[in-house]
């Protein structure tokens, strides 16, 4: 009997222990419950921001790769010996400035046997001309056979042929004279040096001499959604110079402001993008080859449009909404419809009005009609700081005389207390 008793007691006791728990713990259903979510509990301290007018941009952002307009790899049209290198690693070049000079003296020599030989074969025509025009008038005597004069012809014709390729021949020992001398095929910065003087190069060679870039413009070429590409084209339709900024990897750095100039004329079917390139005048050289960037093309600005922070905009039950700030210091939840951002701001196409105040901070605990104050607002309660003087308080004598009365009659109170006990 007694176990059971205890038994029961101890239930009562576990079951009382989890009433004060869930009394203590438990969320107040009333506008003022507790957390700060009504209009009779602790206010909530919370972010404020005002709607108001703004230009929001139309930004579409994408990564990008760094590609030069030229990068060539620089080799020789000729088989010789790398007899002197006249640039210097990293340095910027001209076009057509010399670069490199391989041994020209073997194909000097060429050049003069090409030149022998057309001035022997020049010589050997006109000896048949003369004798063509000699055998000419003799048949026109009737003094030489026909066949000798059609013989003669036809050995003039050779010796013309045969001077033609001396002439080509020329020309050839000209041009390889010519390529001895590596010159930069375009404007750009040199590389490093891929062979050193001395070496013997030939056309097969797979490396080259140096690999000479384009540094200045610079071009990006980068890929947007297939969904992006209308508004893109519409834009490029209408003669607009899309703007196009590059940023670093961690994209707090700008490398360059440029411009589209050309996009691809087909959609990549495995990716649902199409490519894009743009134009960066690259002065500072702040764009390296081959380099990852992150891309903002600018497609269009929303001119005036009512504009909030996009830490305000809240989505859930009702759709996409706000808790937009009342007079009287609560919230109320804002359906509203959203348009243009930027990442920062975002454009409020119905639902707000100029001058609105709406809630960026600490939304996570507010609900319809919660409470709020911001974070300058001193706490109910607080009318001043601790330590200041109570309204029409007497000072000097006064107070003085005040407390030594107050001091009398509570003397006299307590007197008189103990007299009416001792009657009692």
């Amino acid at each position: 009997m007694n176990r059971r008793r205890t038994l029961l007691g101890v239930g009562l006791a576990f079951i009382l222990a989890a009433g004060v728990v869930w009394y203590v713990t438990k969320p107040s259903d009333s506008p003022g419950g507790r957390g700060g979510r009504g209009a009779g509990g602790q206010p909530v301290t919370v972010g404020i921001a005002t709607a108001d007018k703004a230009d929001i941009p139309i930004i579409i952002r994408a990564l990008g790769t760094v590609t030069p307009l030229a990068n060539v790899t620089v080799k020789t049209q000729i088989t010789g010996q790398l007899v002197q290198v006249n640039f210097t690693e990293g340095e910027a070049v001209k076009k057509n400035d010399l670069l490199a000079v391989v041994d020209p003296r073997p194909y000097e020599v060429a050049l003069q046997q090409a030149i022998g030989a057309q001035e022997k074969d020049e010589a050997l025509l006109k000896n048949a001309q003369v004798d063509l025009a000699r055998y000419k008038k003799l048949v026109a005597q009737d003094s030489l056979a026909r066949q000798t004069l059609d013989t003669q012809d036809a050995l003039v014709r050779q010796y013309e042929a045969a001077l033609i390729t001396d002439r080509a021949a020329v020309d050839s020992a000209k041009l390889n004279l010519v390529y001895t001398r590596i010159i930069a095929p375009t404007d750009g910065r040199v590389g490093l040096r891929l062979v050193d003087p001395g070496n013997y190069v030939t056309m097969g060679d797979a490396t080259g001499i140096c690999v000479l870039t384009l540094m200045q413009p610079m071009s990006v070429l980068f890929t947007i959604p297939e969904d992006s590409l209308p508004a893109v084209r519409k834009r490029l339709r209408e003669g607009a110079t899309l703007q196009v900024t590059a940023l670093d990897r961690a994209q707090k750095v700008e490398l360059g402001v440029g411009k589209v100039s050309t996009l691809d004329n087909q959609v990549d079917t495995t990716t649902g993008t199409v490519k894009l390139r743009a134009m960066f005048d690259n002065s500072d050289e702040a764009l390296f080859p081959n380099q990852f960037v992150n891309i903002r093309l600018l497609v269009d600005t929303v001119k005036d449009a009512i504009a909030v922070p996009i830490s305000a905009i809240q989505r859930g039950q009702p759709g996409t909404f706000v808790y937009r700030l009342k007079p009287d210091d609560t919230v109320e939840i804002r359906v509203i419809q959203t348009g243009a951002t930027d990442g920062e701001k975002i454009a409020v196409v119905k639902g707000l009005e100029i001058g609105d105040k709406v809630v960026t901070d600490g939304t996570d605990r507010l609900r319809e009609g919660s409470k709020v104050r911001l974070p300058n607002q001193a706490a109910p309660g607080q009318n001043g700081k601790a330590g200041a003087p109570v309204a029409n308080a007497p000072s000097g004598a006064d107070s003085s005389a005040n407390q030594n009365g107050n001091g009398q009659n509570r003397r006299r109170g307590s007197g008189a207390g103990r007299s009416a006990q001792s009657n009692q």
